[in-house]
């Protein structure tokens, strides 16, 4: 027999999720830590069961990839939360469990008598019936908060309501913005319940009581609008977005290039430090390519500079002049370059870039595998490669297993 596997950071923690595309991943960044999470899903199933890819050819919801994905390391048990027996399970489960997480619309478990309300340390009748739920975390997930209206919200309206859509698209502003992909809007509020869940649980090994954590997903997108919202409220200006860059209240400079392989790279913000222009212009002679670049002698009066203030150029032609030359250095290589040469180049000396991947490409480059990003998940003796975790813990490794089958752990309740 082989030794146990290590203990993960969240072991010894049970959270009890409501199954929702809204908050599903706030469960799955919980369990992959070691959090025992019980994900609740009613007669039939959760809905993302439904949801395309599905690994085979047929629809099926044991084979949906979006359920594999939002729910690694979960365990599945359903309840009608709507008969007495399901209700009457739920709160048993609650009574064991040191947080809830839940996105249902805003009064549906409260008329059920199945929320904060009722079960959490709030309640002093539930207090009395379940001794355990003084200690209890609820993470309540809403389009406005609890507070406020609750309207219907899906993924694309949170990005635009919220303000991110705004800042994402291209120079051409007759083109409409541009929808950011990969569930972003959900993400957000998922990504701030799990840090405030930290933070009252922290909270709790000193007080001894839990709470209600109130998360807003129109307010999580909003504070997510980098400089927007910033410039919004100190100033009333608007940024305007740009291709593939900050969106800022001036237009940029375009990142973009093609290299000589007519791979694209975004070569992010080019030199601005002395040791950045030095760099530069030591790699260019490196690549044999000194004399013909036009711009060393710029690079050369970079080199005497702290550093250049990017926000102030207009009033400084020759920092302008010499910052431009940076750029222009590094479009220079993308014409001789292909663009993963550029790529690790660029990066090599300090940098700041990216190439344009396609998934599969990016799951493939050296450094994310280095890490163990694309994971081997047992499918019951079938491997599945997975993305990892964009972090590794030295102590408490991160680790998935596969996403529960429905009512897979029913037995939970039994005991």
């Amino acid at each position: 027999m082989g030794a146990p596997p290590a203990a993960r950071a969240l072991d010894g923690l049970r959270v009890i999720e409501v199954t929702s595309e809204r908050c599903a991943l706030a469960g799955k960044l919980l369990a992959d830590m070691g959090a025992d999470v019980i994900v609740v899903e009613p007669p039939g199933g959760s809905p993302m069961r439904a949801y395309e890819p599905f690994a085979g050819d047929q629809p099926d919801p044991e084979g949906a990839l979006w359920w594999w994905h939002y729910n690694t390391s979960k365990r599945s048990v359903v309840l009608d939360l709507d008969e007495t027996e399901g209700a009457d399970d739920f709160k048993r489960l609650v009574s064991t469990a040191d947080a809830v997480i839940e996105a249902e619309p805003l009064g549906r478990l409260d008329s059920l008598g199945l929320d904060w309300n009722q079960l959490g340390a709030s309640g002093d009748a539930a207090r009395a019936a379940l001794a355990r739920n003084e200690r209890l975390i609820w993470v309540s997930i809403t389009h406005n908060g609890r507070d406020r209206p609750d309207p219907p919200a899906t993924d694309l309206t949170v990005l635009a309501e919220g303000g991110p859509m705004w800042s994402c698209g291209y120079d051409d502003h007759s083109i409409p913005p541009v929808r950011g992909g990969g569930n972003q809007g959900l993400h957000m509020g998922s990504q701030y319940a799990v840090i405030a869940l930290m933070a009252a649980l922290m909270r709790r090994e000193h007080a001894g009581r839990g709470q209600l954590i109130d998360v807003s997903m129109l307010a999580a997108a909003n504070a997510t609008c980098e400089f927007a919202t910033y410039f919004w409220l100190n100033q009333q200006i608007e940024v305007q977005r740009q291709t593939g860059r900050h969106a800022l209240p001036q237009i940029s400079e375009p990142t973009q290039v093609q290299c000589a392989d007519g791979r694209w790279l975004n070569t992010g913000v080019p030199p601005r430090r002395g040791p950045e222009f030095a760099a530069l212009a030591e790699w260019v002679a490196e690549l044999g390519l000194f004399e013909e670049c036009p711009y060393t002698e710029l690079l050369a009066l970079g080199e005497s500079y702290e550093q250049i203030d990017i926000l102030h150029l207009d009033a400084d032609p020759l920092s302008a002049e010499v910052f431009g030359a940076g750029r222009d250095t590094i479009n220079f290589l993308a014409e001789r370059l292909g663009a993963y040469e550029l790529f690790v180049g660029l990066q090599t000396i300090g940098l700041a870039c990216g190439i344009v991947y396609a998934p599969e490409e990016m799951s493939a480059d050296e450094h994310f595998v280095a890490r163990g990003f694309p994971v081997e998940i047992d499918h019951d003796g079938t491997p599945v490669t997975y993305p990892g975790a964009p972090y590794q813990f030295s102590a408490t490794p991160w680790r998935a297993t596969r996403a529960p089958r429905l009512g897979e752990h029913q037995d939970l309740l039994a005991d």
